[in-house]
């Protein structure tokens, strides 16, 4: 089973990386040092820089990802920084600004970047979906409780493990373990 180091200091994050690559052939070891991130609302600069970050200070290939949310109504922002946004929003405040019908359409896309000394490679996945006019679900994974993906009735958070069958996530994990397997590494 091929090993690859993820970066990254979420937890849940981590395991669904475990859970979804273990079944392509690929153990996931976790760093969950720090990098800075760069502050912008383009995500794939913000992980190509992570990336070269991130590799600067463990010296091994590895990859790291970022997700964000891009709202319909806000011309696609905030996308790259949706940590900060989430963070000084919240569940309740989110749900009462974008969980109305004219403002409730949004992407969720993962953007995972892999690096292995030589070469940057990126990876992609996103799902439409809707804000909810109230959170639903365990509020312990970020915007989980807020996000319904298009053709559900049911929150991420509400899902369980339904999740990482069609999550942004999965199929931005699926098409790196693709990525893996062509290039003969799994």
């Amino acid at each position: 089973m091929l090993e690859i180091r993820f970066l990254s200091q979420n937890q849940f994050k981590v395991a669904e990386a475990k859970a979804i690559l273990k079944g392509a052939g690929v153990s996931v070891v976790p760093i969950s040092s720090k990098v800075e991130e760069l502050q912008t609302e383009d995500s794939k600069r913000l992980v190509k820089d992570k990336a070269i970050k991130a590799f600067r200070q463990v010296g091994r290939p590895l990859f790291v990802e970022h997700t964000g949310l891009y709202i319909d109504y806000m011309n696609g922002l905030p996308g790259g920084l949706t940590q900060i946004f989430w963070d000084n929003l919240q569940a309740e405040k989110f749900c009462e600004i974008f969980g109305v019908d004219s403002k409730n359409t949004l992407e969720a896309k993962t953007v995972i970047g892999f690096i292995d000394g030589q070469q940057f490679f990126l990876f992609e996945g996103s799902i439409r979906g809707t804000v909810p006019p109230e959170p639903r679900g365990d509020r312990s994974f970020q915007w989980d409780c807020v996000f319904v993906p298009d053709g559900y009735s049911s929150t991420f958070a509400e899902m369980g493990e339904q999740k990482h069958d069609i999550s942004m996530r999965r199929r931005a994990l699926d098409k790196f373990s693709e990525f893996l397997k062509k290039r003969g590494m799994v």
